[in-house]
């Protein structure tokens, strides 16, 4: 019977060894890395304010600021995504312009991780849209609800929140003068063509209930 002759193994090297565990980590982190990745479009985020979203679609550029004006496109539901819309801002034909501080503190926390190009799905469940004991004349929904939004940034405006503050108050202003000029006889003060805000002012909360 023919002799084995064994062949000893050299052992591998204290070094080496953690080397190869250390590849192997970092395999499994880049692993983990592109699953996280790839499930992000599934993912809900909670914000500080206790609005939560769902990113359906990646923007491009810079997320936006409360220096910057917005415009979007926005479908309202109540409760539940499958629930039907009760607001939609393209039946006005054109885009719904906001900065944050003329929204609901829930709405304007998201603005600020929306990017242009982007989709998402926003909830304001209740404590971050109207206060409670205060719905708007006419609002289809209660402080108990959770507002459910589809959003589609369509544009951002860098540094023009300022200016657009300006141009608001001019026109709160000229609303006045109409209506004080309107008891003597003058034009009553026009209806705004812009998409009624998800947010909580007066002149938002007017249109709403019309």
């Amino acid at each position: 019977m023919p002799e084995v002759t064994a062949v000893p193994i050299r052992p591998i090297r204290k070094g080496s060894l953690i080397k190869l565990w250390l590849g192997l980590l970092v395999l499994a982190l880049a692993a983990a890395a592109l699953a996280w990745a790839g499930t992000r479009p599934l993912q809900v985020q909670t914000l500080p304010s206790g609005a939560r979203y769902r990113v359906l679609a990646e923007g491009h550029g810079p997320a936006m600021t409360p220096a910057d004006v917005a415009a979007l496109h926005y479908k309202l539901h109540v409760n539940s995504e499958r629930a039907p819309v009760i607001q939609d801002s393209e039946e006005n034909g054109q885009p719904f312009v906001t900065s944050v501080q003329e929204v609901f503190p829930g709405f304007a926390d998201a603005l600020t991780h929306m990017r242009a190009g982007g989709r998402y799905l926003l909830w304001l469940p209740s404590g971050t849209h109207i206060p409670a004991g205060t719905p708007p004349p006419g609002a289809p929904f209660t402080p108990r609800d959770t507002l459910v939004f589809e959003i589609e940034m369509l544009q951002i405006a860098p540094g023009m929140a300022a200016q657009r503050q300006m141009q608001m108050m001019q026109q709160m202003m000229q609303m006045q003068q109409q209506q004080q000029g309107g008891a003597g006889g003058g034009a009553p003060p026009g209806n705004s063509s812009e998409a009624a805000p998800p947010g909580n002012s007066s002149a938002g909360e007017g249109r709403r209930g019309r």
